[in-house]
């Protein structure tokens, strides 16, 4: 029997990322092992193959079995082949799958994938690992939304995501009743082959496509968002007071003898943030009072466990998701004015120079004087608005003090380096009727901006609170970005003139700052902007605290929005079960067993409802531009492919010109340079180019918007 010490330095050495994979004869020549003496060599590396802790790759060499074996999600491209990205990796270690070798996995399908090409290890010349599926460990689609169609006798349905590209069959004893042209539910009941499309049976009919609200509902079912609550969640919710308990407002800090506000738009409905501020002698008090959520909704009770499965509220153009039920998050748990409301207050003494010196976290009691509204106090504070001044002329001193220490802390954030990306967003009104009314530009204001400011704080001034603690908590981590990216990054900003300066693999957020300054009022403006985001790594929710990279912030935390976000919900549990003294140890344990659970599901919850929103949005431009067939308009290149241009037009709408559209020339793709270019006339396509555009299509069905250009 062979040495055991032998066999773990042996599968040490194979495991070793910074060797290169060797073959048999390679490997006993690097251990300087005689051919007479390979013999126990050769049972070591059977025994650790069995044991599934190396591999054989295509080309014989010995490696990492995970290295060969791996699990992760498969990513459809609608062409045919896909990627593969491994379980907890980025998108840098996609794995490129070609369409022989998809196993009919679906877009969204967890999968067990068999590396067969190792990825370059030189970054510059971006070569991916490839691999085969061979075995689909959990289907993503098992219910589909999409549009009923009929061919003869045939019905079938088309998904409307166009990364599932094939149409599920259905038997006419399966349609319900479904008449063309229709959205519907359809649950596959067979996956299908490569030669064979998939079955399935409609289980619901969602309406019309041109119906008011159907787009929406039909992206609501796509994302598997859930709706309608519980019975069990609207009993609770039925026996939850709608005013504030007099014995429990007793026990609590009153603050309802200090001007209070709520500063939100005007359509909001869950008001779950109130202020107040004074100044004395060069010192602020800043109050950033939260609504208690937590009071009424306990942990392990109904209401609970439906907030912990959404994870989120979800806010879409025409209509609001909520996390819990509208009579809690516009009722009680609602800031409203004039009503005494419970909140978890953190309470923060703040000097000239935008330091905390001093906080306070407690259970308050307070009473909010006026709901205003951004525009309301941006009109007065900015357009120094007469009326609007008349009318809230004993709340005016307030505002001008909120204004200047916003700006005080504003600074202090910017001097540190954190990034402000301020990308264009848009507002979409509707008519009664519910079509799409106007797009238009939404812009940050003062009022916006000194909101976001003092939630930062209080965000900051509460995770660096509980970390020094060292109890358990959930923070919001950004961690910087990874170094290859930001190379690349790096060389499509030369073609601009721009660059990022780095310090070996280190990026600091001021030179990211820096950059943004640059590109403000420049065509590109848009365009770098969200390139560099992009090039930036996810935010997510973690029991440790590892700092947020884009707010140049060493401690940061959600606390300020209980009613429509689960981790602030969470640790304003926490929050209070320490204020009250029964942080024991089985809950410190107890707290330590369950959180990274519950962080990862509000990062997959935060990150579904992001998706769905700009699916959303993206339908309702297309309805709106459909109007608008054979207008022209000035836009600026916002992506170059090697299949044409986007252009965005200034109300954020963006559209595509085709290459085939193209037709005074032929066009070569410069990937590196982010352009097209015209082999006989030089003409030139590039990112940030301002051109003029017609629309020429609106495929409603896709949501996809076609321009042509307008040559001079």
């Amino acid at each position: 029997m062979f040495q055991e010490e032998k066999k773990e330095m042996i599968a040490a050495l194979i495991c070793d990322e910074k060797l290169k994979p060797m073959k048999f004869r390679e490997l006993a020549g690097f251990l300087g092992i005689p051919k007479q003496e390979r013999g126990e060599l050769s049972e070591i590396l059977d025994a650790l193959l069995k044991e599934d802790r190396i591999a054989v790759d295509s080309e014989g060499r010995y490696v990492n079995d995970r290295a060969l074996h791996v699990t992760g999600e498969f990513f459809a491209t609608g062409r045919g082949f896909g990627f593969v990205r491994p379980e907890g990796r980025g998108a840098d270690a996609d794995i490129y799958i070609a369409e022989e070798k998809t196993l009919e996995a679906m877009h969204g399908d967890t999968v067990q994938v068999t590396v067969i090409k190792q990825a370059d290890p030189d970054p510059d010349r971006h070569m991916r690992a490839e691999g085969e599926i061979v075995k689909i460990i959990t289907r993503a689609n098992e219910t589909v939304v999409g549009t009923f169609f009929r061919d003869g006798s045939i019905a079938f349905v088309r998904p409307d995501n166009r990364k599932l590209d094939f149409d599920i069959f259905v038997s006419k004893e399966h349609t319900k009743g479904a008449q063309e042209g229709q959205k519907v539910v359809c649950r596959i009941k067979h996956f299908g082959t490569k030669k064979r499309n998939p079955d399935g049976i409609v289980t619901e009919i969602l309406g019309s496509l041109g119906d008011p609200g159907i787009d929406v509902l039909s992206v609501i079912r796509s994302y598997g968002i859930p709706t309608d609550f519980p019975q069990e969640v609207l009993a609770e919710t039925a026996g939850v007071p709608q005013k504030a308990d007099p014995g429990e407002v007793s026990k609590r800090l009153d603050l309802r003898d200090i001007p209070t506000v709520t500063i939100d738009g005007e359509d909001a409905k869950d008001l779950d943030d109130a202020i107040t501020i004074e100044e004395h002698d060069g010192t602020f008090t800043l109050g950033v009072h939260i609504a208690d959520v937590s009071h009424y909704v306990t942990e392990g009770s109904a209401l609970d466990d439906e907030a912990q499965n959404r994870g989120t509220s979800v806010y879409f153009a025409d209509r609001v998701i909520p996390m819990l039920p509208r009579e809690l998050s516009n009722g009680i748990c609602s800031l409203n004015e004039g009503e005494d409301r419970l909140a978890l207050s953190c309470i923060m003494e703040v000097n000239g120079k935008g330091q905390v010196t001093d906080h306070k976290i407690a259970e308050t009691v307070i009473r909010v004087n006026r709901r205003m509204s951004y525009t309301a106090v941006n009109g007065i504070l900015t357009k120094k608005d007469p009326e609007l001044i008349r009318e809230y002329k004993e709340l005016v001193p307030m505002f001008e003090t909120m204004a200047k220490l916003s700006a005080i802390i504003r600074g202090k954030r910017e001097d540190r380096g954190a990034i402000d990306f301020d990308l264009p967003e848009c507002k979409i009104t509707f008519a009664p009727n519910g079509d799409v009314e106007d797009i238009v530009p939404y812009e940050r204001n003062v009022a916006t901006r000194l909101i976001e400011d003092f939630m930062l704080l209080a965000n900051e001034t509460v995770a660096e609170h509980f970390y020094w603690l060292e109890l358990p908590f959930v923070y919001r981590n950004h961690e910087a970005p990874d170094p290859e990216k930001m190379l690349r990054l790096n060389i499509f900003l030369s073609n601009f003139g721009y660059r990022i300066h780095q310090n070996g693999d280190t990026v600091h957020t001021k030179e990211v700052q820096k950059l943004l300054d640059k590109v403000a009022g420049t065509p590109e403006e848009a365009v770098i902007s969200r390139l560099t985001l992009r090039s930036m790594k996810q935010a997510k929710y973690e029991p440790s605290c590892m700092g947020h990279f884009g707010l140049a912030a060493r401690y940061y935390c959600h606390f300020t929005s209980p009613i429509r976000r689960y981790p602030d919900l969470q640790i304003h549990r926490i929050i209070k079960e320490y204020l009250h003294g029964e942080m024991s140890r089985s809950r410190i344990a107890y707290y330590d067993s369950v959180l990274a659970g519950r962080a990862s599901r509000s990062s997959i919850c935060e990150r579904r409802a992001d998706e769905a929103e700009r699916e959303v949005e993206k339908r309702k431009k297309a309805e709106y531009m459909h109007r608008f067939l054979g207008e022209e308009y000035d836009g600026v290149i916002s992506g170059v492919t090697n299949w044409g241009v986007y252009v965005e037009l200034p109300n954020t709408v963006e559209g595509m010109i085709r290459m085939t559209e193209l037709r005074d020339d032929f066009y070569r793709y410069e990937e590196s340079q982010a352009r097209l270019v015209g082999e006989r006339s030089g003409r030139i396509y590039a990112l940030g180019q301002r051109m003029r555009v017609q629309v020429a299509a609106v495929d409603l069905y896709a949501a996809a918007i076609d321009f042509v250009p307008v040559l001079k």
